[in-house]
């Protein structure tokens, strides 16, 4: 399978992303939690450009003893990249939607050699 050159490794640091545009498709290439993530440019909902959201940690709610709600708190194991259109959430190392698991993001292989970072398309 093809490679593309998304960036050089040095360029593409922590929680930042790259988007690539190739056979009429935009490819975000994402490095997170120190691995690179790449996925199609198109969430699933609406067709909104989920690579270009926010990465947030996953949100989960603290409930008392009786099942009453105490506080929030972010699950720092648990990163989210958020689609900017209408909020929905995927998992970045899965890419599986965090509200509705039957929903996936696209995945592509990303390789990291020789100081440069490529998508295999």
């Amino acid at each position: 399978m093809p490679e593309i050159f998304v960036a050089r490794s040095d360029d593409l640091k922590e929680g930042q992303r790259k988007l690539l545009e190739t056979d009429g498709r935009t490819i975000g290439v994402i490095r997170a939690k120190g691995n690179l993530h790449a996925f199609l440019n198109i969430c699933p909902h609406q067709g909104g450009p989920v690579c270009e959201g926010r990465l947030i940690h996953r949100v989960e709610e603290v409930l008392g003893e009786h099942k009453t709600f105490i506080s929030m708190r972010f699950v720092e194991e648990d990163l989210h990249i958020v689609c900017p259109w209408h909020g929905w959430e995927f998992n970045i190392e899965t890419g599986r939607c965090a509200g509705d698991g039957r929903h996936s993001l696209k995945r592509f292989e990303v390789v990291e050699r020789d100081g440069h970072v490529y998508v295999v398309v």
